[in-house]
Formats: C-alpha cells, sequence, structure tokens
C-alpha cells in the first residue's frame, strides 16, 4: 500500500482559497436595495449562483422576486419575507438589511461591484470544471472514453463562458438597424435577392433569400429521394463561392460563400468527396466506385480533384455523435477557423444521440436534438441545415408529395424549424409503376400501357420539386430543379418556376 509521505516534515498544503468577495456581494445589495432602477437592471445581470454567500443569495432572490411583482424593494418591505429565516440569523437577522444600506457610497462603484462578483463566480465554476475533469481522468474504476470526457470537459467550459450573455443579447434598436443594413447591403452586393447563404441555385435562393444566420434549416425526404445530394451539392455550392470570392480578392463578411461543416453519420468522408469529384468531373459516382472509368474520365477527375484543394468544406464522418458532441465539434472548428464557419450541415438528423438522461422516450430523445440543433445554430451564428427521415405514411397515399405532418417521429422538429423543405420526384415513383415490357405477339393492350408509361416517364425523367413547407422569412411554395441521377447533380430547371403550396 502507497503511503504519502511530506516533503520537509511540515503540515500538509492546505487547499486552495476559493475566490470571492462577500463585503462586495453586500455593498452591492445594499445599492440594489437603495435604487431600484439600479435593482431592476442587476436581476437580470446577475444570478443566485454569482453570490458566494448563500444568505446574499436569498437576499437577492427576494429583491428579484419583490420588483417582478412592481413592488418597492426595502428593508421595510423585505423584512417579513426573512422571519424565521437561519441564513439571515446568522448574520443578525433582518437588522442586517438595515446595516448594508447605511452609506450610500455603495451606490457609485455598484456596477464595478457587480462586475467582480460575476468573474469571481466564473473563477469558481472553472475550479469545479477543474475538479470534476480531474476527478473523471483519475477514476479508471468503469470503461474509459477519453474522448467522451473531453467533448464533456469542453461542453462544461462553454457553458461557463456563455453564461450571462443574456444581458448582452439585448440590442439598442440602433444596432438591430445596423445590421439591417449590412444585410440588405450584402443582399445588394450578391447582385439583389442574396442576404444569407448561397445554395448555388438560382431559382431557389430567389424563393428564401439565401440561408440565414441562427436559422435551423430541415431539409426531408423519403429513400431514394436524394436529399442527401442536394445537401452535398449546397455545401459544396457554399464552399466553391466562399473560395472563388477569396481568390476574387472580396472583404471578408461580404461574400454570399462560406466555409462549411459537413457532419455524415451515415456516409464515410472519402464516399461524399468521391460524389463531389464525380459531379464536378461529370463522371457517373457509380462507376467511379466501380472502377468502370476511361483514362479520360480519370483525368477529368483528377483535375477536379487538384481544383478542390484548398475548397473550404470540413467533413466528420464521426458515428454515433451525440447532440452534445455535436456542439463541442461545431464549437472547436469555429475556434480554429477564426470564427469563419459560415455553415453546418448534419446528415442526418434520426442518427444523432441524446443526452440519455431522464427518458428513454424516442420522440423526447428526437425534441431534444431538434432543440440542439436550433440551440446550436443560435450560439454559433450560422445557419445549421439538417438532415431528415419522413415516415412511412408518404407510401401510403396516392400522391406521394410529403407533408410537414409526414415529419419523422417527433412534431418539435416541425416547431423548431425556420425552413422546412422536402425533395420529392415524381420519376423515382413512375418508374416503379412500369409496365410489363412489351414483346412481339403481346395484346395491343400491353404496347398500349407501355407506351402511356413511357409518355409519363418522358414528361417527369430528370425533374425534382423542392417543396419549402414553411419558411418564417417568406412564402411557402414549390421550386423544379434539374436532377442528373448519374452524378447524383441538382441544377437549376430552364423551364422552372416558383408556384405557391394552395396555388
Amino acid at each position: 500500500m502507497a503511503t504519502v509521505h511530506s516533503i520537509g516534515g511540515g503540515t500538509p498544503p492546505q487547499p486552495p482559497r476559493v475566490p470571492h468577495n462577500v463585503d462586495a456581494e453586500a455593498a452591492l445589495l445594499g445599492a440594489m436595495l437603495i435604487d431600484n432602477g439600479l435593482a431592476d437592471d442587476m436581476v437580470e445581470r446577475l444570478d443566485l449562483e454569482h453570490f458566494y454567500d448563500p444568505a446574499h443569495a436569498r437576499i437577492f432572490e427576494r429583491i428579484r422576486d419583490v420588483r417582478r411583482t412592481g413592488m418597492i424593494a426595502s428593508p421595510v418591505t423585505l423584512r417579513p419575507m426573512f422571519d424565521g429565516d437561519e441564513l439571515l440569523a446568522a448574520r443578525g437577522g433582518t437588522q442586517y438589511l438595515v446595516e448594508i444600506t447605511g452609506s450610500n457610497a455603495s451606490l457609485i462603484g455598484a456596477r464595478q461591484f457587480a462586475q467582480q462578483i460575476y468573474d469571481l463566480a466564473q473563477l469558481r465554476a472553472l475550479i469545479t470544471v477543474g475538479r470534476t475533469l480531474v476527478e473523471n481522468a483519475t477514476d479508471t474504476s468503469t470503461e474509459v472514453d477519453p474522448k467522451k470526457q473531453i467533448e464533456a470537459a469542453e461542453e462544461a467550459l462553454f457553458k461557463v463562458a456563455a453564461e450571462g450573455t443574456t444581458a448582452n443579447a439585448v440590442k439598442s434598436f440602433a444596432q438591430a438597424t445596423t445590421m439591417a443594413v449590412r444585410m440588405a447591403e450584402r443582399a445588394m452586393n450578391s447582385g439583389g435577392g442574396l442576404s444569407g447563404v448561397t445554395t448555388g441555385l438560382d431559382s431557389v435562393n430567389g424563393r428564401i433569400g439565401g440561408m440565414h444566420h441562427s436559422d435551423l434549416i430541415i431539409l426531408a425526404g423519403r429513400p431514394g429521394m436524394g436529399k442527401t445530394s442536394l445537401a452535398t451539392n449546397i455545401a459544396f455550392n457554399a464552399a466553391q463561392r466562399y473560395m472563388d470570392d477569396q481568390r476574387a480578392g472580396m472583404e471578408k463578411g461580404k461574400s454570399v460563400g462560406a466555409k462549411v461543416a459537413f457532419f455524415s453519420l451515415e456516409m464515410s468522408a472519402d464516399q461524399l468527396a468521391t460524389r463531389i469529384m464525380a459531379e464536378q468531373a461529370a463522371i457517373s459516382s457509380e462507376a467511379l466506385r466501380m472502377g468502370k472509368i476511361r483514362k479520360e474520365d480519370f483525368t477529368r477527375l483528377a483535375n477536379a480533384a487538384a481544383d478542390l484543394e484548398q475548397l473550404p468544406l470540413y467533413i466528420d464522418d464521426t458515428a454515433g455523435l451525440s447532440i452534445s458532441g455535436l456542439h463541442t465539434r461545431v464549437r472547436r472548428l469555429q475556434r480554429k477557423l477564426d470564427g469563419e464557419l459560415g455553415l453546418v450541415v448534419v446528415d442526418y438528423l434520426q442518427l444523432l444521440q441524446g443526452s440519455g438522461k431522464g427518458s428513454d422516450n424516442r420522440v423526447q430523445e428526437i425534441s431534444e436534438i431538434s432543440r440542439g440543433l436550433k440551440t446550436l445554430a443560435k450560439d454559433i451564428g450560422v445557419p445549421v441545415m439538417a438532415l431528415s427521415q419522413l415516415s412511412r405514411a408518404v407510401e401510403q397515399r396516392e400522391d406521394k408529395r410529403p407533408q410537414l405532418s409526414d415529419l419523422r417521429e417527433s412534431g418539435s422538429i416541425e416547431q423548431d424549424a425556420d425552413m422546412v423543405w422536402f425533395v420529392y420526384r415524381e420519376d423515382y415513383y413512375v418508374a416503379a409503376k412500369e409496365p410489363k415490357r412489351p414483346r412481339d405477339g403481346d395484346d395491343a393492350k400491353i404496347f398500349e400501357d407501355h407506351a402511356k408509361w413511357a409518355m409519363d416517364m418522358e414528361r417527369v425523367y430528370g425533374l425534382a420539386e423542392l417543396i419549402i413547407a414553411k419558411q418564417r422569412h417568406g412564402a411557402t411554395g414549390k421550386v423544379t430543379l434539374k436532377f442528373e441521377p448519374q452524378i447524383t447533380k441538382f441544377s437549376d430547371y430552364a423551364g422552372g418556376g416558383f408556384s405557391g403550396l394552395d396555388e
């Protein structure tokens, strides 16, 4: 058994003193009781946990409660609330409320006291995070997962950093108008109609004005509709526009392109890269994957790969990622890119994991994930596009076009989303209904049925609909797109247009 020896024979070292200043807390509370205008400001800036002394936290809580009811907070009005209160009794009872208001001098430095109280509380929170980190790192009694411990530590540190941002989130109308003017200037510089991150599809940009900062965009569709292809196309288009604008010498912040983080929970990074290169080289991704390409095709592929080496598109193909782990990785990449991350794509929502706390209910877990994605979009200040599955109810209807009620497992997805897009390809369903192919000697009806089917197939082949089922910023409706299945590429359709869902 190991023995702990004391070096130099002295007493064992004492634990470090926890940072606090009870005098500053008392002075601030006294100032709040003297000036209720100051009190109203402080209850928005501080919380109970920021006070080291429990009695001071209790007094702060009572001041906050009284002011929220519109009453005056003073030693007189607070006195009945502290009769028999043990915490205040240790301070001398209700007379303590009078004592802390004894000097008007505390009003002069009240805001400095508040800042110090907040700073010291953050230091205590950091100590707690550090202590927890050390305890978890030294505990080997359970299965060790260092990566998860690192992610949990980063999440805890972010919470400390993000705490108290409510007051900073309040903006004056002048600040808000400045931001609005900048957004309008960006739209004007882009050629009009585009104030957010580009999708690379003019017909879509024209309806949504681009993907806006802090928006959660849900892109949903049944299997085979091409939602991953569309998401990959949009991610590439935004990254390429950013790269092209930087090469042209455009000022940072004025480009409608973006550095993109693509979290693929289903496909590997090399599979996604293969799709993008095949699209740019106009080579069938299936032929590329199977090695059925000619030398000239390979040359085009190599040239495309060389052109895309500097593409600001970052792929994370970690499987089984949790919503908190996603937050951690996005923030880490945001720091690495010096705050220039402009778009996050998640493929797909149902493969993310929740916290696993409280319930194993899948609907509740999906609700937690959708709220977490919206929180991520607001915290980082970038659009987040999350792909989503649809329920099989679509297949039971004659009209296979998706509806908001088809979003799988949770109505909270619809509630949390700023925009909901559905990808629908009629040719997918028409192809599945191909009748018997006629042969010599078959009945004329067989020839007629197949000819009718061929006409229907010709009418819809290579066309897709992007159904904008929800949009906080504008109208809903449908945009017709061109789809090339061989190279999994969506593009604008010359004969297409926009039609409202109610038309």
